[in-house]
């Protein structure tokens, strides 16, 4: 009996003392862990990013008062950091590939190229974005596909972001026929630009000689636009070209080609 009430003499203050450190450093845990999502949250941080890095803050809080817990005991520190040390290697070996996505994740939220409901082409994908994550990156794709990336490849491809800027300009290219005049050619063109709706008056339409071809003249009408209406605009613009020029008699030639026979061919 002497021997039981001179161990709970010995431990009951440490473990009283540790019980109330693991408590204590679990409510500062929480608090600072909230807090700092609201610090990154107010810094106009990602929501993702900033919940991730208060779990950060809250566990390594927790993983500090452990060690400090274990000291009250005897265990030694050290060599329990050690361990700790080796094991965290030996994790982020085996887990590169995820590791990287992660850092990349990390990356896209706090730089942010691009952000939900952009429409994006990354990797040769095109398509809307509809979640950033910390590992990947979803698309939906104009065919109602899912298209799902690790943030790895995505933060390290080009990312082309149709979205970014509120007012994109709409290019279509149309060839016209070489007896056609050139002045009055960019006279229907103009016309047919001012005319198409939805398009924006600043910065104006342009008109560009591109190049002579081999088979006719090269044009390419550009007009302005809001991004949303980038391709209603796409499809009104070409409708009106190609009526303006029905309606000027100006023809749009098929590829020709001239074969000329230096000799007579063979008789059979």
């Amino acid at each position: 009996m002497e021997y039981v009430w001179n161990m709970i003499v010995r431990y009951a203050p440490p473990i009283v003392g540790v019980l109330v450190l693991l408590l204590v450093a679990y409510i500062v845990s929480g608090w600072v862990g909230r807090l700092v999502a609201r610090l990154l949250t107010r810094a106009k941080v990602q929501k993702t990013l900033s919940t991730f890095f208060g779990n950060c803050a809250r566990w390594a809080l927790m993983v500090l008062a452990l060690v400090a817990c274990l000291g009250v005991f005897g265990v030694e520190t050290t060599s329990f950091a050690a361990v700790i040390g080796a094991a965290t290697l030996a994790i982020g070996l085996a887990f590169q590939g995820s590791l990287s996505n992660l850092a990349a994740g990390v990356m896209l939220l706090i730089f942010h190229p691009f952000k939900v409901e952009d429409f994006i082409k990354v990797e040769g994908q095109l398509g809307t974005v509809k979640e950033i994550s910390l590992f990947t990156t979803e698309l939906d794709t104009v065919d109602n596909r899912r298209i799902i990336l690790p943030n790895g490849k995505v933060f390290s491809s080009t990312i082309e972001n149709f979205s970014f800027h509120e007012v994109r300009r709409v290019d279509v290219s149309v060839g016209v026929e070489y007896p056609a005049d050139l002045d009055r050619t960019r006279e229907v063109l103009t016309q047919a630009a001012a005319e198409v709706p939805g398009t924006l008056k600043d910065p104006p339409p342009q008109i560009i000689l591109l190049s002579l071809g081999n088979s006719s003249i090269d044009w390419e009408v550009r007009v302005w636009t809001k991004g949303a209406d980038y391709w209603t605009t796409l499809d009104a613009t070409t409708r009106a070209v190609k009526m303006a020029l029905d309606k000027a008699g100006l023809g749009i030639p098929f590829p020709q080609m001239d074969v000329h026979l230096d000799a007579p061919a063979p008789q059979a």
